[in-house]
């Protein structure tokens, strides 16, 4: 049933200010100008996020002498993969450009993961392309893919491809029943920058089960445009999707499955190209205006209903998806990135906003409660003024959810790149800086982070640096971060 700007200006008008700041107290906040309501302190003091970090988080970050990540006292890292200097069980050099991940408990102690290489357009143009193994390949001219990183409990790490063939798989999401969503950043057709086969579709790959992914079959279903990541609704079975795209801005998506359908693996392969019905946000606010662009948000707590329109091509075989709607039919978004599953609802980044949206800002985070078909602005990050000052944070990507409250972060700015926290209340906190220099001494230049995600016991957290291809294995003394 569709949720109407009329009930939701009426649902706001009788519980008043509960609905129209719902997720104001507890907000998250990652810069020092980008206060929550419930850190706001009385009588003109000085709250705990303006003087910076509020005691919460693990203290500075201590230099890396060697030069690849800083961290805080007590915590060490290890590297996992490393692209031109480790190898896959076929011999064959590490892919580069790692992106999204996720974790999975393998057997026998193990952990899995599932590693996105965001490689775009022909093979040629890259020294590491994701190895086209036999029976993994959808399209030989495409040069992404992702491979499956196995961590053993002595320490000993296994690699291998999971798909190949495919085109800058940049974020994706995991699924319930254990496997791993791969979202093509790029929606090149057959013909265009040498590729053989369409592009721009969500692949579904198994970590525990190499069989299940052989002859990959693009999910049709979900549409073919510049995806970004994906989440799964495990108790209303809808999938939402990100769209990474500009003139237009993107878009977010609702899958929802054909009645009857039930999850499982292997199960999505068993759908029709036209499945279910894949649907676009169109946002109001409290007083039933319709909203454009979700930039227009300038206030942590902001609240706005949601409604769902119908794509009429979801496979744009003549026009892209984003720009089969005209102005006031969908609300748009500059970037929208990384997604993650928590809290009964989707956590969803709009990385950063520039000329091309109504207001600029270096980075929000929303969620999407599914029950109250509400979005609420979370983390709300102004324009860095100078990104080569180690501090502020901003640009935000791939994101995950803490098993220690609130959120963790991957950074994709400009400048110094961080991961980092927020908690439930707002307080933001460094976890780890990026050192490893790919510039010169003269003009610096760091990679983004990507990928991040825990380990299902919560003991190790992954991430890794983009360029060139570096997963790293974070532990030490976590701990519940406070809320006050």
């Amino acid at each position: 049933m569709s949720l109407t700007r009329r009930d939701f200006a009426a649902k706001t008008a009788l519980t008043g200010a509960g609905v129209a700041l719902a997720g104001s107290v507890g907000a998250l906040a990652t810069a020092p100008n980008a206060l929550a309501a419930a850190d706001i302190e009385s009588e003109g003091e000085e709250s705990d996020i303006a003087r910076g970090h509020g005691g919460v988080g693990y203290g500075p970050l201590i230099p890396d002498p060697d030069g690849i990540l800083a961290l805080p006292a007590g915590f060490k890292y290890r590297v996992i993969t490393y692209s031109g200097r480790t190898k896959l069980e076929s011999g064959e050099i590490t892919p580069s450009n790692h992106d999204g991940t996720a974790a999975f408990d393998g057997p026998r102690g193990t952990t899995l993961l599932v590693n996105n290489h965001e490689l775009k357009g022909p093979r040629a143009n890259w020294k590491y392309p994701v190895p086209l193994t036999e029976g993994l390949v959808y399209d030989p001219a495409a040069a992404g893919g992702c491979t499956v990183v196995e961590v053993r409990p002595d320490g000993r790490v296994a690699e291998w491809v999971g798909i190949a063939g495919t085109s800058t798989n940049c974020a994706g999401g995991r699924t319930p029943w254990g496997t791993w969503l791969t979202c093509e950043e790029n929606s090149d057709k057959a013909g265009v920058n040498g590729m053989t086969k369409d592009h721009g579709y969500v692949f579904e790959v198994d970590p525990s089960d190499r069989r299940a992914n052989r002859n990959p079959k693009p999910l049709k279903f979900f549409g073919r445009y510049d995806h970004e990541a994906v989440v799964i609704d495990p108790k209303r079975g809808h999938a939402y999707l990100t769209e990474d795209a500009a003139s237009p801005n993107g878009l977010l998506f609702r899958w929802t499955p054909p009645k009857g359908f039930e999850y499982g693996r292997g199960r999505f392969r068993t759908l029709a190209d036209d499945a279910g019905a894949l649907q676009a946000f169109k946002c109001f606010d409290s007083g039933g205006k319709f909203v454009d662009d979700l930039s227009r948000a300038t206030k942590i707590g902001t609240v706005y209903g949601v409604d769902w329109v119908d794509v009429p091509d979801r496979d744009a075989r003549t026009v892209a998806v984003r720009k089969q709607f005209t102005d006031g039919q969908v609300t748009r978004a500059r970037k929208l990135e990384g997604m993650w599953w928590g809290d009964g609802g989707a956590y969803i980044v709009s990385s950063y906003a520039r000329a091309e949206s109504p207001v600029q800002h270096d980075g929000q985070v929303w969620f999407y409660d599914p029950k109250r078909r509400t979005l609420t602005l979370k983390v709300l990050l102004g324009v860095n003024p100078d990104p080569s000052v180690d501090g502020a944070f901003d640009g935000p990507d791939n994101i995950t959810v803490s098993p220690y409250g609130g959120l963790v972060i991957a950074e994709d700015g400009e400048g110094i790149q961080h991961l980092f926290g927020a908690t439930d209340s707002g307080r933001t906190y460094p976890i780890a800086r990026n050192e490893l220099n790919i510039g010169t001494e003269e003009e610096p230049e760091y990679s983004e982070f990507a990928g991040v995600t825990f380990s299902c016991d919560g003991r190790t957290l992954y991430a890794s640096i983009q360029t060139p291809g570096i997963m790293l294995a974070i532990t030490g003394p976590w701990k519940r971060q406070k809320k006050n």
